[in-house]
C-alpha cells in the first residue's frame, strides 16, 4: 500500500494526474484496475471513479510494490523525430501487451497533457530479455510504411551477441528452417525444409574473440522469426550466455549471467520502394552506443 498527500499543484487535478505523475511504476492501465477493484481510497474512502483531488486529500493505493517496481523504468530515447521514435528497451519487459514498452511510453504521452495524439506503435518486436533497440511510428502513415519496409527487408537490423565457442570463420550466411512449438514456447532449427518449417537466413560475423572461449558476434537477420538468432546460433554450437532456453545452464552460471547476452545495436534504413513522408530516413543508420 501506498500513501500520498496532494500538494497545492494538483489541487483541483484528477486522480489519475495526480497518482501517475507521483506513484513511480503505475500504468494507466493499473490505475484503471484499481478503480474497478475500490482499491484506491480518498481520506478513508473507497473511490471507483476519476474524480478531482484537493490540497491535504490523503491518497491510499493498494497495489503491490512488485507489481509498481516492475514497471519503475525510464525510458532511454535514442532517437526521435516528429514521425518516429527509437527506444533502447532495457532487458525483463516486453514491448507490447500490458506493463510493456509500448504502455510505458503511451503512459509519458498521455500524462503530458497531450490530447487526441496518435500513441507510438512499434514496428517490430524483440524478446522481452533481448536489450536494445526497438523503432515506434508517431503517426498511422509512418506506421503503414515501416510495417511494409520491415516485409520487404528495407531496414536492416544488426545485434551484439556474446557466445560460448569460437567460430573458425570470420563471416558466415547461412540459410536454414525454424518450427515454432506454440505450446512449449519453443522453436526448432533444421538444415533441410520440413512441413511446418519456415526458411530463416542468419548472418554473423566474428568482432572479437576472447581467452575464456566466448567471442563477440554481430548478428544480422533477414527473417525475423520467433527466437530465431538464439536458436540458430544455439544450433550451430554457440549458444548465447545468459540464454536459459537455448542455451548451456552450466555456462551461463559459470558467467553468473541469467538474461541472455543480445542486444539489437543498429537500424538501417535501406529503401527501395517509394518510402512517401519516410524519405530523409533513406541511408540513415542509428546506432546504440553502448
Amino acid at each position: 500500500m501506498k500513501s500520498l498527500i496532494v500538494n497545492k499543484k494538483y489541487d483541483g487535478k484528477k486522480l489519475n494526474k495526480f497518482l501517475l505523475d507521483n506513484l513511480n511504476g503505475l500504468t494507466y492501465g493499473m490505475f484503471c484496475n484499481a478503480l474497478r477493484k475500490k482499491d484506491i481510497k480518498i481520506n478513508g474512502k473507497r473511490t471507483n471513479k476519476d474524480i478531482q483531488v484537493f490540497d491535504g486529500d490523503e491518497i491510499q493505493v493498494y497495489i503491490s510494490d512488485e507489481l509498481l517496481e516492475k514497471n519503475n523504468i525510464k525510458l532511454e530515447i535514442i532517437y526521435e523525430d516528429e514521425n518516429i521514435l527509437v527506444v533502447n528497451k532495457p532487458a525483463g519487459i516486453e514491448v507490447t501487451g500490458e506493463n510493456s514498452l509500448t504502455s510505458l511510453i503511451h503512459k509519458e504521452i498521455l500524462y503530458k497533457n497531450v490530447e487526441n495524439v496518435f500513441l507510438p506503435m512499434p514496428c517490430h518486436r524483440i524478446d522481452r530479455n533481448t536489450t536494445g533497440l526497438v523503432l515506434f511510428a508517431k503517426n498511422e502513415v509512418s506506421l503503414n510504411i515501416l510495417l511494409e519496409k520491415f516485409k520487404n527487408h528495407e531496414i536492416e537490423k544488426h545485434y551484439h551477441a556474446l557466445v560460448y565457442g569460437i567460430p573458425n570463420v570470420e563471416y558466415q550466411k547461412l540459410t536454414a528452417y525454424l518450427f515454432k512449438d506454440n505450446k512449449k514456447a519453443m522453436v526448432y532449427i533444421s538444415d533441410i525444409p520440413k512441413k511446418g518449417y519456415v526458411k530463416i537466413v542468419t548472418s554473423f560475423r566474428v568482432i572479437e574473440k576472447y581467452d575464456n572461449n566466448t567471442s563477440l558476434l554481430d548478428i544480422e537477420i533477414e527473417t525475423g522469426k520467433t527466437h530465431q538468432i538464439r536458436a540458430h546460433l544455439a544450433y550451430l554450437g554457440y549458444p548465447i550466455i545468459g540464454d536459459g532456453k537455448y542455451g548451456n545452464n552450466s555456462i551461463n552460471k559459470k558467467f553468473c549471467k541469467k538474461t541472455q547476452m543480445l542486444c539489437s545495436y543498429s537500424l538501417k534504413f535501406n529503401f527501395v520502394t517509394d518510402s512517401g513522408i519516410l524519405d530523409y530516413l533513406n541511408g540513415k543508420i542509428i546506432v546504440l552506443n553502448k
